[in-house]
C-alpha cells in the first residue's frame, strides 16, 4: 500500500531545498494522494513537498514542487473582494501597508450590525488578505478596511458584496426565549451529527457552514479556525482522521489513526482504533486529542475473555508527531465497569472497535482540557467521573491526581438530593480567586435511571482542591432530558451556555432534537433556542473569529 504526505516550506526563493528549510506538515502520511490547499497570507513562491511511502517495504520517495501565489490586488491598488467555494465566505485583498501598523476589515449588515476581522500586522511588500465570514445568505454588506498606526487611523474605500444562496438544508429553529439585553455572543456555532457543522445568528439564520467530510467539529480556534474528527466504524484506521481547517474549508493540518499507530508502535505502545469526541489546540500549538484503544480482558469485566474499549489521550506536536500518550488501561481500574453497564454495538456513540463483535464501553471519554496548572481534565461519561491527570505540561507520568463525582475523591456541598453529575459532557475548568470552577453538562442518565421525571442540568462546581470539597454553585434545570451529547461554556458576562445535545422527546414539540440555552448565575434562562436535530456541541461566539472558550 502507498501512503502520501504533503508539507509546505513557506516562501522559498525558487522553492529550493536547503539544510535550514523548515517544513510544516499539512497532511501526514495516509491514503490520500492529492492536496487541495492554498496560502492566503502572502503571495510568492512556496515549496510543496510531496512524499510517498510503501508501507510494506518502508521505501520512500520525495518530490519538491514550486507553487506561486499571485496577488489579487491590481496595479491601481484598489482592494478586491473575491468569492470562495463557500457562498458565505469571501476573501478581501488590500494593498500592503507600512510596517508598524495594523490592518483589519469590517463589514456591516443592512441593519447596521458590524463585524470586524482580527487585526494583522502591516507588511508593505505583499498584499493583505482576510477571510470575511459570518454573513446571512443573499444579503448585501458594506465592507472597508482600517489601518491603525499609533493613534492615527486611515480607512479604505467602501465596497459592497452580496452573499449567495446556501447549498445545505439547515435544521429548523424555535427561539423559545429571545436573548436579553445582557446576553452575550451573536453567533451560535453548532457541531451537529446529522447536519453539517454550521453557525447561525441568535435568530436561527445561517451565517456559515462547512461541508467537508467530518463527523463533527470539536472546537473553534481564534482567528477563524476549527478542529474536527472523522469516525467510520467500518473503515481501517488510515481513514479515521483528525483535521484542522479554516473558514473557507482549507485543510491546514491532518493526520490519521494509522499514521499515529506507526509512531505508537515505535514507542512500544498499543495502537488506537480511531480519534473520537475531542480535539483541541494547546497554547504551544500542539494538539490534545482523544482516541480509543481496546483489550481482550479475561475474567475482569465478565466471565472469560471480554473485549473492553478504553481511551488513549494523545498530544500531537505542531507537525502532528506524537509527543505524549496516556493509556487508560495503564492508569485506571479496569475492573470498575461502566456505571450503567453500557456495551457496543447497542450503546449510542460507541467509538470504532475491532477485536470482537461486541464490547464493553468501559469509559466513553468525551472531553479533554489543559488545566490552569498544566494537567489534563478528562471526562469519562460511563464512569460518571472527571479525572485530573498528571500531564505537567508534557513531563507528567500520567498518574491520576483526583476523581470528581459520586464515589470519587471530593465531598460535595449541596442541598440537592442528587447533586452529582452523571454521564456528563464537556467538562471545563477555570481558575478563580479561591480555587477552580468546573463547568459541566449533566446529562443525568444515572440520576434519571433512578427517577425518570428528572431533567438534564447545567452545573458549575467550585472546587477547594486542597481539602477536596466541591460546592455546587449552579444547578440549572435545562427543561428537558438529553440522554446524550451536550456542552457547558462559561460566557464573559458571567452567564453560561449549555447544550442539551440529544433530547428524545422535547416538550417544545420535537423528537430527537436539541436545545441551546444561556442561563444567568441564578440558573434563569435568558436565551433559548430549540433545534430540530441532535447537536454534539454548541458554542456561543461574538463572531466566527473569536471563540469564548473555556
Amino acid at each position: 500500500m502507498l501512503w502520501y504526505r504533503f508539507r509546505s516550506a513557506g516562501q522559498t526563493p525558487n522553492a529550493r531545498r536547503t539544510a535550514s528549510t523548515i517544513y510544516q506538515t499539512i497532511v501526514d502520511y495516509g491514503p490520500n494522494n492529492s492536496l487541495d490547499w492554498t496560502e492566503m497570507d502572502h503571495e510568492g513562491t512556496y515549496a510543496i513537498e510531496a512524499s510517498v511511502e510503501d508501507t510494506t517495504s518502508g521505501e520512500t520517495a520525495t518530490a519538491l514542487v514550486p507553487f506561486t501565489f499571485t496577488a489579487r490586488v491590481t496595479a491601481s491598488g484598489t482592494p478586491v473582494i473575491s468569492s470562495t467555494a463557500n457562498p458565505l465566505v469571501f476573501l478581501y485583498s488590500a494593498p500592503g501597508c507600512k510596517e508598524g501598523g495594523q490592518m483589519l476589515v469590517q463589514f456591516q449588515s443592512p441593519e447596521g450590525g458590524m463585524t470586524r476581522t482580527p487585526s494583522q500586522p502591516c507588511h508593505s511588500r505583499t498584499s493583505m488578505n482576510f477571510y470575511l465570514a459570518g454573513m446571512r445568505a443573499q444579503t448585501t454588506y458594506q465592507v472597508r478596511h482600517t489601518i491603525a498606526t499609533g493613534s492615527n487611523t486611515a480607512q479604505g474605500p467602501i465596497l459592497t458584496l452580496t452573499t449567495g444562496s446556501i447549498s445545505i438544508t439547515p435544521p429548523s429553529y424555535n427561539v423559545y426565549m429571545p436573548p436579553s439585553n445582557s446576553s452575550t455572543g451573536g453567533v451560535l456555532l453548532q457541531c451537529g451529527l446529522e447536519v453539517p457543522t454550521l453557525a447561525t445568528d441568535l435568530a436561527g439564520n445561517v451565517v456559515w457552514y462547512y461541508t467537508g467530510q467530518i463527523t463533527f467539529a470539536t472546537r473553534a480556534l481564534a482567528g477563524g479556525y476549527f478542529l474536527g474528527l472523522y469516525e467510520n466504524s467500518t473503515a481501517d484506521p488510515s481513514k479515521e482522521y483528525f483535521v484542522k481547517f479554516d473558514l473557507a474549508g482549507t485543510i491546514l493540518a491532518e493526520t490519521n489513526a494509522a499514521r499515529v499507530n506507526q509512531q505508537l508502535a515505535a514507542l512500544g505502545r498499543h495502537p488506537i482504533d480511531a480519534f473520537h469526541h475531542e480535539a483541541r489546540e494547546l497554547p504551544s500549538g500542539a494538539y490534545l486529542v482523544l482516541a480509543d484503544t481496546e483489550r481482550i480482558l479475561t475474567n475482569v469485566q465478565g466471565a472469560g475473555p471480554v473485549d473492553v474499549i478504553g481511551d488513549e489521550i494523545l498530544v500531537l506536536g505542531p507537525n502532528l508527531e506524537v509527543l505524549w500518550a496516556w493509556d487508560a488501561f495503564d492508569h485506571l481500574d479496569s475492573s470498575r465497569m461502566a456505571v450503567l453497564g453500557e456495551t457496543c454495538p447497542s450503546g449510542a456513540g460507541c467509538a470504532p472497535y475491532h477485536l470482537a463483535a461486541t464490547a464493553n464501553d468501559w469509559l466513553h471519554g468525551n472531553s479533554l482540557q489543559l488545566t490552569p496548572d498544566g494537567q489534563i481534565l478528562y471526562s469519562s461519561r460511563h464512569q460518571d467521573w472527571l479525572f485530573k491527570i498528571n500531564y505537567n505540561n508534557g513531563f507528567g507520568d500520567g498518574s491520576v491526581i483526583w476523581r470528581l463525582g459520586l464515589g470519587g475523591d471530593f465531598t460535595i456541598v449541596s442541598s440537592d438530593p442528587y447533586p452529582w453529575f452523571s454521564h456528563q459532557h464537556d467538562a471545563g475548568i477555570e481558575a478563580t480567586a479561591t480555587g477552580y470552577n468546573v463547568s459541566v453538562f449533566d446529562d443525568g442518565n444515572t440520576r434519571v435511571a433512578a427517577n425518570g421525571a428528572e431533567n438534564s442540568r447545567g452545573q458549575v462546581l467550585a472546587l477547594d482542591e486542597r481539602n477536596h470539597i466541591a460546592t455546587l454553585a449552579l444547578n440549572a434545570d435545562c427543561g428537558a432530558y438529553a440522554y446524550a451529547l451536550g456542552a457547558a461554556q462559561p460566557l464573559p458576562n458571567g452567564n453560561f451556555n449549555f447544550d442539551a445535545g440529544w433530547v428524545a422527546k422535547d416538550a417544545l414539540g420535537g423528537s430527537n432534537t436539541s436545545r441551546s440555552l444561556e442561563v444567568d448565575p441564578a440558573g434563569i434562562v435568558v436565551y433559548g433556542i430549540a433545534i430540530s436535530t441532535p447537536e454534539y456541541r454548541t458554542f456561543r461566539m461574538p463572531d466566527l473569529y473569536t471563540p469564548q472558550d473555556q
